[in-house]
């Protein structure tokens, strides 16, 4: 009893010494962020497409919901089936933040997708195109270390499709992505490890996707995960402003450009994607 009371005042003295300091954050206006990356799985005749919006806020705090108007993606090259079918979809929100909405997989694999989301009497809008990729050719455990006895290496291989230049995002779940590009491994059959920083527990299944992206989704990405550290998502709010394709174009100056570069400061936050995913489960032992 005497010990845990000479304690409690050795403790009570430490924390009477203690100064509050005052650390100031970065501040700025709130910014909407979206989600916009769709992943297309060609082998289904229908695609759920879905889109999270928010609003940043400032260091410590959680990110706020976003009041939205309305979300709707058109195609203008698409051709409707019948009467029932529309070269556009309208987006509803099924859970705050959470946007839903379903079409025919070839309204999203061919032609020009323009993305509108209004919100607060502004209109913010970007324009993207289908990137097919290739499948995981195999995935597996390996039991090589970097650094430390606690990591988890995963081995991937697929085959680069030797008629384009390719630009390939990985997912390899918890929030851990890379991008890579095939400069020096066009057409051939590539092979790499990724190393998880912590030992993954043995029974966990790993689901982990190869995305096909744009140069410009590419640069966007690698300028994410390197402010992130690789371990946090492509949406969460970065260190520096790092941004996107999407633009606000309320009152657009010039509709035939589709730029609105003199607005510099007023964009969201995200990226609007349409992409081809192949998938593959490991679970590790």
């Amino acid at each position: 009893m005497k010990k845990l009371f000479y304690f409690l005042i050795t403790v009570g003295a430490f924390l009477s010494c203690e100064d509050v300091i005052d650390i100031e954050t970065p501040t700025e206006p709130p910014r909407l962020n979206i989600d916009a990356v769709i992943r297309i799985d060609r082998s289904n005749p229908i695609t759920t497409a879905c889109i999270k919006v928010g609003l940043t806020s400032p260091f410590f705090d959680n990110n706020d919901i976003a009041e939205i108007d309305e979300i709707t993606i058109q195609n203008t090259d698409y051709e409707p089936l019948g009467p029932l079918d529309s070269n556009f979809i309208v987006f509803e929100e099924i859970t705050p933040g959470m946007y839903k909405a379903s079409k025919r997989t070839p309204f999203f694999t061919s032609g020009d997708l323009f993305l509108t989301v209004k919100h607060g009497g502004e209109t913010y809008s970007a324009s993207t195109s289908f990137v097919p990729t290739v499948p995981i050719n195999s995935l597996e455990q390996g039991d090589e270390t970097l650094f430390s006895e606690d990591e988890t290496e995963i081995k991937v291989s697929f085959t680069d499709n030797g008629e384009r230049d390719d630009f390939y995002l990985f997912d390899f779940d918890f929030g851990e992505f890379l991008v890579t590009e095939d400069e020096f491994y066009q057409g051939q059959t590539f092979e790499f490890s990724y190393f998880y920083d912590e030992e993954v527990a043995p029974g966990s299944t790993l689901e982990i996707s190869i995305l096909g992206v744009d140069e410009s989704f590419y640069n966007y990405m690698n300028q994410i995960i390197v402010q992130s550290g690789g371990d946090q998502g492509p949406f969460q709010t970065p260190a520096a402003t790092v941004r996107g394709n999407i633009i606000n174009t309320t009152n657009m100056d010039n509709p035939a450009v589709f730029d609105n570069i003199v607005r510099t400061d007023n964009f969201a936050l995200g990226y609007f994607a349409i992409v081809e995913e192949f998938k593959e489960t490991l679970t590790i032992e």
